[in-house]
């Protein structure tokens, strides 16, 4: 399958050409202020143009919310952060309805919830009744408080962090919440190379950041995915990639339609940022790892033999013919 350019296509539209643009405008702001972090902001800027969510997991201080909001500013989206810990309701994250004395009704008061890019930090300290907040809001992008719904204004992204180490206090997210984001990151402590660039970053002081961009040109870039496309093998892979995990013995949960959905999406917005009007299977090779990992359960024998999830992820793409 050979790799189709928009040039003569027909399909290189402003749109497609301000895609590109705006994200080149996002790696600019955030490589002075993000180092080393060149591959996640790819996979963040595929998610972001798809319209998915990402859950970014690592260990404390390596930059888990800072990735988040440094993309936001540069995005130029309202954001709001969200420090789940286990006291949280789910009304400090939706909102409700407070009674007004002096109009003597109840009015609603929003929540965080309603804006543009929402910080999840330490999803994972809140309780299941606080997480389930979450499920309706990031699968349908709308909000239901006492009866009413109110559709949120696009573009919304949840990004969530939380620390992978700890075992008390926490509580893990259920497969019904962690099949809801397209990407799982996975963070780990950076080389000696980096950490130095680190330290000479905050030593002499990052260059503050460039005004963002309208939301109007982000929800443009966006529609863009659309002068993308995906051949019928392509589809084909995605459904053998998904078939192959789900009989790998020892899976108790294997790969979802909505992964293959996530996955199309976020090949379409890889295929965009390259400059081509066709999705290709090194584009598959490149998220499909990180779009599943988080999705596949396993029994518990099987884990006891030392098979992952990554290890049955990686298997089923060596045995699928990409190419």
């Amino acid at each position: 399958m050979s790799p189709e350019g928009f040039a003569g296509t027909g399909a290189d539209s402003g749109a497609a050409r301000g895609a590109r643009e705006l994200a080149e405008r996002v790696r600019a702001q955030l490589a002075p202020r993000l180092v080393g972090y060149d591959e996640e902001i790819t996979l963040l800027l595929c998610a972001v143009l798809a319209g998915k969510h990402v859950l970014v997991e690592g260990v404390p201080g390596i930059g888990k919310t800072l990735l988040a909001s440094s993309l936001a500013s540069a995005l130029g989206v309202d954001c709001k952060r969200i420090q789940f810990t286990p006291d949280l309701l789910p009304a400090d994250i939706l909102g409700g309805f407070v009674y007004d004395q002096r109009a003597g009704s109840f009015e609603l008061r929003k929540g965080p919830i309603f804006t543009h890019v929402v910080v999840a930090d330490e999803i994972n300290r809140a309780p299941a009744k606080t997480q389930s907040a979450l499920l309706e809001v990031m699968q349908e992008r709308q909000v239901t408080i006492e009866g009413e719904t109110l559709a949120l204004a696009p573009p919304f992204f949840v990004f969530a962090t939380q620390n992978p180490v700890e075992h008390e206090g926490v509580y893990p997210l259920p497969q019904a919440q962690l099949d809801r984001f397209a990407l799982r990151l996975q963070l780990g402590y950076p080389s000696a190379d980096v950490a130095g660039a680190i330290l000479r970053l905050h030593r002499d002081g990052a260059p503050p950041p460039a005004p963002g961009l309208p939301v109007d040109n982000l929800l443009a870039a966006q529609a863009a995915l659309a002068d993308v496309n995906a051949s019928d093998e392509i589809l084909d892979l995605l459904v053998q990639l998904a078939e192959r995990i789900r009989d790998t013995e020892g899976v108790q949960l294997g790969a979802s339609p909505r992964l293959g959905i996530d996955v199309l999406s976020l090949a379409r917005a890889r295929a965009l940022l390259d400059g081509r009007a066709q999705v290709i299977p090194d584009d598959l090779k490149a998220l499909y790892l990180h779009a599943a990992n988080h999705r596949v359960q396993l029994d518990p024998g099987a884990e006891v033999r030392g098979l992952t999830p990554h290890q049955v992820v990686h298997d089923a793409l060596l045995a699928t013919k990409l190419v």
